[in-house]
């Protein structure tokens, strides 16, 4: 979180405080053709991603959005090539290593949801560290959606259910959405308010299937990596426009 900041560090005047998104959860696509369209290795994208992730995280906080949840590797990414994938797992290491006593400075309480036993081991560990001396923090809940996928989870909050039932220990009549809720990876934070997708591909590709059900969807055709506090006012002004009715009249 030490990169310069940008401008527009406060709300802007045109923003309604009362109306911004408790949760904002974030497709952050485009680092390759971010790279490539600069004749540079993919990799030099997603280090540039990871400066823009990390000034939405404090545009966030600064602007008093509660809960901020990003999709950093999907169960589809061990697809790419594999010394992509090697990069990514060294990068997602080395942030969370380099930045956890700035979070810690900032109040952020940083969460990992995902299949996370996949995980290299060494990063299991910094996502462990992270995770416990975090889960204090107040100012801002910080989720990365990191080797998952929607659907998966889906699957798995099933499974769980299934489970409880076949021990006897819950009543399938008592299988209700608020229940499933409770056993999805982000029953603690509820669902996004907003989700943004860069790149402006339309599509939500497997990520918080269930959870984006109501959400309001804003996609920008700005890669990842140029996705700056002005962007992100444009995408909250965008919000702030929409009746949401969740399908009533």
């Amino acid at each position: 979180m030490s990169a310069k900041p940008m401008t527009l560090q406060e709300l802007p005047a045109d923003l309604d405080r009362e109306r911004l998104p408790r949760h904002v959860a974030a497709i952050m696509d485009g680092n390759g053709r971010w790279a490539k369209g600069r004749g540079l290795p993919r990799i030099v994208g997603h280090q540039r991603g990871v400066d823009t992730l990390k000034e939405l995280l404090r545009c966030c906080k600064d602007w008093g959005i509660a809960a901020l949840t990003v999709y950093a590797f999907s169960t589809e990414n061990w697809g790419r090539p594999l010394d992509e994938v090697n990069f990514l797992m060294m990068l997602f290491e080395r942030v969370l290593r380099q930045q956890l006593d700035e979070l810690i400075a900032e109040e952020v309480k940083i969460r990992f949801v995902g299949n996370l036993a996949s995980l290299p081991e060494s990063l299991q560990q910094e996502i462990e560290r992270s995770m416990e001396i975090t889960r204090h923090n107040t100012s801002i809940q910080f989720t990365v959606a990191t080797n998952y996928g929607g659907r998966q989870e889906i699957v798995d909050a099933c499974r769980n259910i299934a489970q409880q039932v076949k021990e006897g220990k819950l009543d399938p009549e008592a299988i209700d959405t608020n229940l499933f809720d409770r056993h999805l990876y982000t029953s603690d934070i509820g669902d996004p308010d907003l989700l943004v997708r860069t790149s402006g591909e339309m599509r939500v590709s497997n990520f918080l299937l269930w959870q984006i059900a109501y959400s309001e969807i804003y996609v920008t055709p700005t890669l990842w990596p140029d996705f700056d506090r002005a962007e992100f006012h444009r995408a909250l002004c965008a919000y702030q426009q929409r009746n949401r009715r969740f399908g009533k009249v």
